[in-house]
């Protein structure tokens, strides 16, 4: 692994109250021979002084989420072309993503400094929607437009037809993105080093409808047959519009993202403690 001298840090949006965390981190970072960059907007809140992320992310050796998961997969989507891994600090309860508190990090720095930690390597998803490329490292959400009616949703695999879904829509899930909306409307929670797609309907209007696990050398087609259209949602974050008969494609991304984690970190420790498996014993 190369060694880690330069950060670059985002800030959780509309959370001036983070500065004083910040300062905690910038100061420990630097006392380990890391030297700080603040992203631009993070900087114009909390008053400091900043760099456009494009800019950051050419300059530093990794990136650092402080906030929670929406943070850091937000973080994970801008920063995507630049391959950079990427450290999550959470504040507030745990999260599936970000695992180490502000409090933690003092504890995590000798293995930061002496290359003595784990990467994930998470797959993302992409499309074409609107002529637009997108990557979502979580999940695309196909759903109606409005909540009187539902939506109708015709898909193929590598060009063959293979169903028609009919109800409140559609989510294409990789396996970090399980535990999110997917698990909500009863997919099935995959390990997130696993390479998948999770295709499940969201109350369907038909009970032979199942969540469907696919192998990502699929390329994933899907039509847009309701009148009204519908609504694409990337990550619960950018909504795109959708007209009837409208068309788009949905494959593995070229790249993954990277996630620095503890290599005392258990996956399935998480697991229990935000599903609450095992409180029964």
């Amino acid at each position: 692994m190369q060694s880690l001298k330069i950060a670059g840090i985002v800030l959780r949006p509309d959370s001036p109250q983070i500065k004083k965390d910040f300062l905690i981190i910038k100061e420990l970072f630097e006392k380990n021979g890391i030297s700080v960059v603040l992203e631009k907007s993070s900087a114009q809140m909390i008053g400091q002084n900043g760099f456009e992320l494009e800019e950051l992310a050419l300059d530093c050796d990794f990136l650092v989420s402080l906030g929670g998961d929406g943070t850091l997969i937000s973080l994970v989507r801008r920063s995507f072309k630049y391959n950079l891994p990427i450290l999550g600090v959470h504040l507030g309860t745990l999260g599936f993503l970000t695992d180490i508190t502000v409090d933690e990090l003092s504890g995590f720095m000798d293995e930061l400094v002496n290359n003595s930690y784990s990467i994930d390597q998470r797959m993302m998803i992409s499309s074409d929607i609107k002529q637009m490329p997108v990557v979502a490292f979580n999940d695309i959400v196909i759903t109606r437009k409005d909540l009187t009616g539902m939506v109708s949703i015709d898909a193929k695999i590598d060009g063959k037809v293979f169903n028609s879904y009919y109800g409140d829509g559609l989510i294409i899930s990789t396996p970090t993105g399980s535990t999110g909306y997917n698990l909500s409307c009863g997919g099935p929670v995959v390990y997130p080093l696993t390479d998948a797609f999770i295709v499940t309907p969201i109350s369907a209007h038909s009970l032979t409808q199942r969540p469907l696990v696919l192998p990502v050398d699929f390329e994933i087609e899907l039509c847009i047959k309701d009148g009204k259209g519908a609504v694409a949602i990337i990550d619960g974050q950018d909504i795109y519009e959708l007209n009837h008969n409208e068309t788009f494609k949905i494959k593995i991304a070229h790249k993954k993202a990277k996630l620095i984690h503890s290599l005392r970190r258990s996956y399935f420790d998480v697991l229990s403690e935000k599903l609450k498996w095992g409180e029964n014993r």
